[in-house]
């Protein structure tokens, strides 16, 4: 096995992506995919690797109730078309990492805590370095993280009226108080 590098694989690099590719599960309706006859003398060369590996793995798991997931496609629908209301919205443009997470988090608090279901997060595309922008690619990332898996239950793309691939709908956890 290569890489798109046309390097090939460690053994470390093959003990490791075993552990990974073990702990995928198929998409829903899907059958698994038939494993590759593993190398054990790779296994065997690196075993406290392999211990690592999966120790971090476990360890780092998030509890079932707090991973964030995408929107399901009638409430995307619904929001693309307005039939939902968008409640609050925050534009990141222009702001560094640091200023856009503190604010991002500050406004998904105030917006938990004030009952708000549905939010618009404006990243912006970020193209000026030629790639995809920082923002775009952290926001996602931070809402995994445990201060925002608290407060927010799921995120997708927004609809390209709202902002497109620049923008997120996040849908929030609802309050104690209205759960009820």
């Amino acid at each position: 096995m290569s890489s798109r590098s046309g390097k090939k694989l460690t053994d470390e690099d093959r003990v490791l992506w075993s552990l990974v590719a073990k702990s995928a599960k198929p998409l829903k309706g899907r059958s698994p995919l038939e494993d590759e006859p593993s190398k054990p003398e790779a296994e065997e060369k690196i075993p406290a690797l392999a211990a690592k590996a999966e120790a971090s793995q476990t360890a780092a798991s998030p509890k079932r109730q707090h991973v964030t997931h995408v929107l399901d496609r009638p409430t995307l629908d619904k929001l693309s078309k307005g039939k939902l209301p968008i409640e609050g919205r925050v534009d990141l443009h222009g702001m560094t990492q640091s200023e856009a997470h503190a604010l991002l988090l500050s406004f998904l608090q105030r917006a938990h805590a004030s009952g708000v279901r549905y939010v618009l997060v404006i990243t912006g595309k970020g193209f000026s370095s030629g790639g995809e922008g920082v923002l775009r690619r952290q926001v996602p990332a931070w809402l995994s993280t445990p201060p925002f898996r608290a407060l927010v239950s799921s995120h997708d793309l927004a609809a390209r009226h709202h902002g497109g691939e620049g923008a997120l709908y996040i849908r929030l956890r609802k309050t104690a108080a209205g759960q009820s």
